[in-house]
């Protein structure tokens, strides 16, 4: 059974017991009245009425008088009396029915009313002992009947009017119950359905119409926001995952490569050093053009020797390379795994100082310059040092990489509550097509890709860096012209710990590297 069609069994249910309480309250009210004022006439008809001893023939009999003006057409009267039978026998009435209304035997004589059938005819009597004055023998009864035909119809019209409304109100209020139940439920359909496409998977992007602001509306409300998060999440999972398997696809092949040159060296070596090298002869034009010979025994310790440096060479760089990309791949899996880096108050500016030290024993072709460092005096940053100095050697080595002639520098600036440090270079820029896809992982720009060596993961290492750092990236590029890249950091406004309540001679000393570069400081500001 649906919930519609119970919550309009229940609303129908106690509309039945209200309207069935309704009606027997109002037939009672209407019924209790027009008794109660047929009940006051006709007891006040029975005041007026005098009965009378009277003689006959056979004894003494009873009879009645009455005022006059007597409604005899609405009242009916009977004079009932027992001095010779305690049955009672009629010995007097106002009308002209052959037969009489039924009257009680003298022990059953009371005051009260009753109500009886004569000629198929409903009337009401008012039935009264009739005493000997000032004793309690009971001599007769007096009955005072009033016709209550007509207010027999009415009651009976007053029950019909009552039931055919009740049941007439009890349907249309059912019909009702069900169109606003449906309308009042729909919300819970439509979340039904919403719910029904999520499982299946067809649509995560369906909304539910907020039509009120009851407690259906923020159901629905509820609903739409969980909806909206279950889509990013699952928008995020498929770009995790997607992103996972680019990755995954791209490290293989990344790493395919100095595996299949390392693989080729190994092969190289161990062919040319298989088999005893050939003596030297004069007939080395004859040795050389034969090909029925191995390539070991063709060859002379010499010229083994150097092809085996050259191997290993190869061999060696390969190696390096992959060191590269497994430490790239190894920091980019710290940050998917939510690794967290220590962070303390680093002094920003004998950090740029060293950076810059560095940088000028990397291999490149362009001019390394320094400018203004004067924006970080002073300026302190809360994170990892080393971090920090990775990330400004991935812009500096990016800068050498693509500038094949100009300059690359470092430079410093400061906006409000933020210091930037920033690596310019004058080399072959970035499109505009390519400069929102940079910091993906083995993301390369067509131009650059297969000319200049590289794995494709040092931006993302230095997003991830920036992103731990609660700092921000601006890159500035035009094709052809150059590259700015832009480190944003919030500046550590907390002062350093004093020690004025220490004595001078037991003030900690700084560790030396610190000294060092603080002097370093002092001696390029001079």
């Amino acid at each position: 059974m649906s919930i519609r069609l119970r919550l309009t069994l229940w609303y129908s249910g106690l509309l039945a017991v209200t309207l069935v309480t309704f009606g027997f309250l109002v037939y009672y009210v209407v019924y209790h009245n027009t008794m109660q004022d047929l009940q006051k006439r006709l007891k006040d008809e029975a005041r007026t009425i005098q009965p009378i001893p009277i003689r006959t023939p056979t004894g003494t009999d009873l009879s009645f008088q009455v005022p006059r003006g007597f409604d005899f057409n609405g009242v009916f009267v009977q004079m009932v009396t027992y001095l010779d039978d305690e049955n009672g026998h009629v010995s007097m009435k106002s009308f002209e029915y052959e037969k009489d209304f039924d009257h009680p035997r003298l022990k059953d004589a009371q005051v009260g009313f009753v109500k009886v059938s004569l000629d198929g005819q409903p009337f009401y009597i008012f039935e009264n002992p009739v005493r000997i004055q000032g004793s309690d023998r009971i001599i007769g009864l007096l009955q005072v009947a009033a016709y209550i035909g007509k207010e027999e119809n009415m009651l009976s019209q007053l029950r019909t009017i009552l039931l055919l409304t009740g049941l007439a109100g009890l349907l249309v209020a059912f019909l009702l119950g069900m169109f606003l139940s449906r309308k009042a439920l729909r919300p819970i359909g439509q979340v039904a359905e919403a719910v029904e496409q999520i499982q299946s998977g067809s649509d995560l992007s369906v909304r539910l119409p907020v039509e009120s602001r009851d407690e259906i509306g923020r159901l629905t409300h509820t609903l739409n926001h969980m909806l909206e998060r279950i889509e990013a999440a699952y928008k995020g999972l498929e770009e995790t995952y997607a992103a996972q398997r680019r990755f995954v696809s791209d490290a293989s092949h990344e790493l395919r490569t100095p595996l299949t040159t390392i693989r080729g060296n190994v092969d190289f070596l161990e062919k040319i050093w298989s088999d005893p090298p050939r003596a030297l002869s004069a007939d080395r034009e004859s040795a050389e053009t034969s090909t029925a010979e191995p390539v070991g025994q063709r060859l002379t310790v010499q010229e083994r020797e150097m092809m085996s440096k050259e191997a290993i060479h190869d061999i060696a760089d390969e190696a390096r390379r992959m060191s590269r990309l497994v430490n790239d791949m190894l920091s980019l899996a710290r940050a998917d795994a939510g690794y967290v880096m220590e962070k303390e108050r680093v002094a920003l500016k004998p950090l740029a100082e060293e950076a810059a030290r560095r940088a000028a024993f990397l291999p490149r072709k362009a001019q390394w310059k320094i400018g203004s460092l004067d924006a970080l005096d002073g300026v302190w940053v809360m994170g990892n040092r080393d971090y920090l100095l990775q990330l400004l050697f991935i812009f500096i080595e990016n800068g050498f990489k693509y500038t094949p002639a100009g300059e690359v520098r470092l430079e410093a600036f400061r906006k409000d509550d933020k210091v930037g440090l920033a690596v310019s270079d004058t080399g072959i820029g970035i499109s505009k097509e390519d400069v929102p896809h940079i910091f993906d992982r083995f993301y390369r720009v067509d131009v650059s890709r297969g000319q200049t060596p590289g794995t494709g993961l040092g931006l993302s290492i230095a997003k991830w860096i920036a992103d731990m750092h609660n700092a921000t990236l601006e890159v500035r590029t035009k094709l052809g012209e150059g590259t700015m890249f832009i480190v944003w950091l919030p500046i550590d406004f907390s002062q350093p710990p004093e020690y004025d309540i220490i004595e001078a001679t037991v003030r900690p000393e700084l560790p030396n590297r610190e000294t060092q570069l603080n002097q370093q400081g002092r001696e390029s500001r001079r």
